[in-house]
């Protein structure tokens, strides 16, 4: 065994005879995910009683004495990037960071670098684990790349893998709570709803998803903060407050412009409401036009803290693009606000 291997020794207990391999040793050794251990025996690094094996859904017996060589972590793929990060919170577990317009969560075709990931990379540095054998934050949720706000990185492999629980569970059994604010077109014709329609690929232009029949189940809650009216008098913009219960592609973008009300400066998803800019006063057109991206923020992460268990809530105010927004479609007088 090379010398600079960092190994873990588990004994198996009387109750855990004939379990997999793989499952045994993903209870025992809680800062590594089964993924991870699959790998690790697949690669020869882990030996039952002194034996190499590699199958890992090898039975295990009481007392077998397993050993775990951890190879040190690659280098990771993305390189580190000394960019700028808005930081909530930050321990040896986790980070959350408030992520600015523009920024592209992963590295991509067309976005190899300058993105989330190289900024935790470089900000992060030795700090983080070997998640999956190669160094890097543990992505668990993603916002699109011109949608504001609050996200959550693991920075270890216990980390990720209770965050990725949490997030599967999209918060039914546990605080997990994701809040966005959307400023759309129109006003829906009551004060609050939920949208609850299948989303998948959109079956002509790839890049675009589309509320289709067989799709993944897809929840969306909303609720009207704010009407906004237009120089008539008469609403022509609305802001919600949405609330995900699922988490798909583009979800909230896709929901709203179904129900007829698309995120304003939506491109993608509410280009059929491009006309309306003209039905809107001269400071809150030339405000849209600055804006140059969907007029969406995710003000509100809840989570509970992968090691500690304590329930952490976070909030962020509106970007600046949107604050100057909501100003100029004019905030509503508090008895007009619901």
């Amino acid at each position: 065994m090379a010398a600079d291997h960092r190994t873990e020794t588990v004994t198996i207990a009387a109750n855990q005879a004939g379990e997999r391999l793989d499952r045994a040793l993903a209870a025992a050794i809680a800062d590594l995910s089964r993924s991870r251990l699959k790998a690790l025996i697949l690669a020869g690094e882990v030996t039952i009683d002194g034996r190499t094996v590699r199958d890992p859904g090898q039975r295990v017996n009481a007392g077998n004495a397993i050993v775990v060589a951890l190879p040190p972590p690659e280098s990771a793929t993305p390189a580190p990037e000394d960019i700028p990060l808005n930081i909530k919170f930050e321990d040896d577990d986790i980070i959350i960071i408030d992520k600015p317009r523009g920024m592209v969560v992963h590295p991509a075709a067309g976005n190899a670098t300058g993105t989330l990931v190289n900024a935790l990379i470089g900000h992060c540095g030795a700090s983080l684990s070997g998640i999956g054998g190669v160094r890097r934050p543990g992505i668990v949720h993603r916002l699109d790349k011109d949608t504001t706000g609050l996200m959550v990185a693991a920075k270890t492999d216990r980390a990720h893998t209770k965050l990725s629980a949490q997030f599967a569970d999209h918060g039914r059994t546990g605080p997990l709570r994701r809040g966005y604010l959307a400023f759309v077109w129109g006003t829906p014709d009551r004060p609050r709803g939920t949208i609850n329609l299948p989303i998948d690929r959109h079956p002509h232009a790839r890049d675009k998803m589309a509320v289709r029949e067989g799709g993944r189940e897809a929840i969306t809650h909303w609720e009207v903060l704010e009407r906004y009216p237009g120089p008539s008098g008469k609403p022509i913009a609305s802001l919600l407050a949405c609330r995900l219960e699922t988490g798909r592609t583009h979800q909230i973008r896709v929901h709203l412009a179904h129900a007829g009300h698309p995120l304003i400066g939506d491109q993608l998803y509410g280009s059929g409401f491009r006309t309306k800019s003209a039905h809107l006063s001269i400071d809150a057109a030339a405000a849209l036009e600055a804006l140059s991206r969907q007029a969406l923020h995710a003000y509100l992460l809840a989570i509970e803290h992968p090691v500690t268990g304590k329930t952490m809530e976070f909030r962020s105010e509106l970007p600046a693009d949107l604050a100057r927004l909501r100003t100029q479609l004019g905030i509503p007088p508090a008895s007009e606000q619901n």
